[in-house]
């Protein structure tokens, strides 16, 4: 990661204290060989409509959505990590492909959460603002990971879309 200074607006500080993120879970990491991807693996919570991960070097496990690493097989997990633009790079570049707006990451790719292997399946951009009420995104599916970030955009503007990518469970190593 490229350690650019980032400057977003603070969460309120009840909202905060709420998330309690933890800074790793037990040595885990998430990684994406085809992209370059590894990053060490937190845990955060969503508090009032709010996912907002504390970190621009790690991705978060959301707890309290899907199911949790050990019961994999029966529901999504659910894997949040900061994108950044101006010259930052963030977990979330890395799955990025800035110049198409779209996924660095092809259908068929590797993804490693711990010691569970699934495989990409495909990869959206949802509307910022349309990602809390998108039911298909945040429906709990036996053996289902999605990975969601920030799309940004070529002219590093402020994003406006999140990118999504889903990937189905292979084994459990």
């Amino acid at each position: 990661m490229r350690g650019n200074p980032v400057d977003l607006p603070a969460p309120s500080r009840a909202v905060q204290q709420r998330t309690a993120a933890v800074a790793q879970v037990a040595g885990l990491s998430l990684r994406v060989p085809a992209a370059g991807l590894t990053v060490p693996l937190g845990e955060l919570n969503e508090v009032d409509g709010v996912i907002d991960p504390p970190g621009f070097s790690s991705a978060y496990l959301v707890r309290n959505y899907g199911t949790q690493l050990a019961h994999a097989g029966l529901g999504t997990v659910f894997v949040v990590m900061h994108s950044c633009r101006g010259g930052a790079v963030c977990p979330g570049n890395y799955l990025t492909d800035l110049a198409a707006g779209t996924s660095s990451v092809a259908v068929g790719a590797d993804v490693y959460v711990g010691a569970l292997h699934y495989r990409v399946t495909g990869s959206e951009s949802v509307h910022k603002p349309d990602v809390h009420a998108d039911a298909a995104l945040w429906a709990d599916v036996p053996g289902r990971l999605v990975l969601l970030t920030c799309l940004q955009t070529p002219a590093q503007t402020a994003s406006v879309d999140n990118l999504v990518v889903s990937a189905q469970l292979v084994t459990t190593r």
